[in-house]
């Protein structure tokens, strides 16, 4: 689908959005369009429930007296509430409504308001509709006419198009990335696991991104014994991808980015329920927002120094598989009492957070791995959980959220959670007592990060999602990736 900016032109053919503030008062362009219609449009709504609240949609077969197929009508709220994320929200379900009529064409028109600038709410809601606009329907082949969208363009209509346009480019190289991150979470575990998903990210490099692929050989050397142990059980052997951004100035410490690329996860020898199995194709969605990150932060040329480290590996049982009660070495040196061959994200992740450390000296990290199951029963579905060791850091990281739309909760973290990992017979292990899942995942983690200000976001609970929203459609989010690129823009560029 095809994005683009005009200034306002009320002649084209196709279907056509104005905004209606609350208490059903007209814009200039909807009045425009009323007075054309002969008050078609003021009848349509004294008939109708709607009142121009924000988000609200009311779509109108096109009256008669004007060139349009359909008018649709969206609600713009009060003056102050068309703010940056809402501008987003409403751009995407605009283009939901859009997507589902036989129109080939649509123009939104957006008028100056006190929320924000017109060419900057136009390209909020441009924004917003491309990530709604996102489909994954490679492998559906029966997939009926009516089932299949006919929008093919939209253009966003607003005084000041080029100023639209030019604020509008980096939210586009930022949707290229979510789109991408996107297809790699919904691609079955038979077409992606740790090779393919190494080759899929290649291309990348040209973005301007310096990209690394250890395989086999070279963990070995590295001494990443934890990562490899989850990897034993499976015909597909691990991967560690490493991307670099050099946009910042030059020796300035970078921030890094570490995920966990579990690309399926049977859970081991610890096995799996066949129903607890059904979504582990997305246990490498960590992994997907890192890739997602650095593909942003290249393709919008930002002015930070950045490096993803992914760990890539299939959890599988088999006759060489890692048991409960093995004893592995990690790349730190630490040893590791492996009781639960499903707790293994954390395992992978220990050998990537170390090897980022000890390789990069990142001014700060951020892991993002779907961890653990107990974070969605205590948070659900709204929010990422999030724990840090750094204060500064999670207020940053709070700050971008509640600005990018993708929210994190600050967890606890704290010596009582640590004995709980003190193994009797190594220096650690990987589970609890089977309390506080979550908070001992992290702490496990946080024994690896050393004194570097670091952050861990345990995503299980969003990063695929069973019913569409605003500014996502159901199915893989990719989470993470706008709320990592406001961070960066606003704490570590320049």
């Amino acid at each position: 689908m095809k994005f683009s900016f005009a200034e306002p032109d009320f002649g084209t053919r196709g279907a056509l959005a104005v905004g209606v503030a609350e208490g059903r008062k007209l814009g200039p362009a909807a009045k425009r369009l009323d007075q054309r219609s002969g008050g078609a449009i003021a009848r349509a709504l004294a008939g109708s429930k709607f009142t121009g609240k924000l988000g609200e949609l009311l779509d109108l077969p096109g009256p008669s007296g004007l060139p349009q197929s359909r008018v649709v009508l969206y609600g713009l709220g009060k003056p102050a509430d068309l703010v940056e994320g809402k501008a987003e929200d409403l751009g995407g379900g605009l283009l939901a409504l859009l997507a589902a009529t036989p129109d080939k064409t649509a123009a939104v028109v957006v008028e100056a308001g006190a929320g924000l600038a017109a060419p900057r709410a136009a390209a909020h809601m441009a924004y917003g509709a491309r990530l709604r606009a996102y489909r994954f329907d490679k492998y559906r082949t029966k997939l009926k006419p009516e089932d299949r969208s006919k929008l093919e363009r939209v253009v966003v209509m607003v005084e000041g198009a080029a100023a639209a346009q030019r604020a509008f480019a980096p939210f586009d190289k930022v949707a290229d990335a979510v789109c991408f991150a996107r297809d790699l979470v919904a691609e079955p575990p038979n077409v992606i696991y740790p090779e393919s998903m190494a080759q899929r990210i290649k291309p990348l490099a040209k973005l301007g991104l310096a990209i690394d692929v250890l395989g086999p050989r070279e963990l070995r050397k590295l001494g990443m014994g934890a990562l490899l142990g989850v990897a034993q059980g499976s015909t597909h052997e691990p991967r560690v991808v490493v991307m670099r951004w050099n946009g910042g100035a030059r020796g300035k410490a970078p921030i890094a980015f570490v995920g966990k690329g579990v690309t399926f996860d049977s859970g081991g020898l610890s096995l799996k329920t066949s129903k607890g199995m059904e979504d582990m194709k997305w246990d490498m969605a960590g992994s997907a927002a890192v890739v997602g990150t650095l593909a942003a932060l290249a393709g919008r040329k930002a002015k930070a120094n950045a490096v993803g480290v992914i760990g890539l590996v299939e959890n599988m049982p088999s006759g060489t598989a890692q048991r409960p009660g093995d004893i592995v070495t990690s790349a730190s040196g630490q040893t590791i009492e492996v009781l639960n061959t499903d707790a293994e994200g954390r395992l992978v992740l220990a050998d990537v957070l170390w090897y980022a450390v000890d390789r990069f000296k990142p001014a700060a990290m951020v892991d993002l791995a779907t961890l653990t199951g107990a974070i969605i029963t205590a948070l659900g579905i709204e929010n990422a959980g999030m724990f840090v060791n750094d204060d500064a850091l999670a207020d940053d990281l709070t700050r971008a959220g509640k600005a990018s739309g993708e929210t994190v909760w600050r967890m606890p973290l704290g010596e009582a959670y640590d004995k709980l990992i003190n193994s009797d017979i190594a220096d650690m292990k990987n589970i609890g007592d089977g309390n506080a899942g979550s908070i001992v995942g992290a702490q496990f983690l946080k024994r690896f990060v050393g004194d570097t200000p670091w952050a861990h976001l345990d995503i299980a609970g969003v990063a695929w999602s069973k019913k569409d929203a605003p500014t996502v459609p159901k199915g893989a989010t990719g989470w993470g990736i706008r709320l990592l690129d406001r961070l960066v823009r606003e704490r570590y560029e320049g």
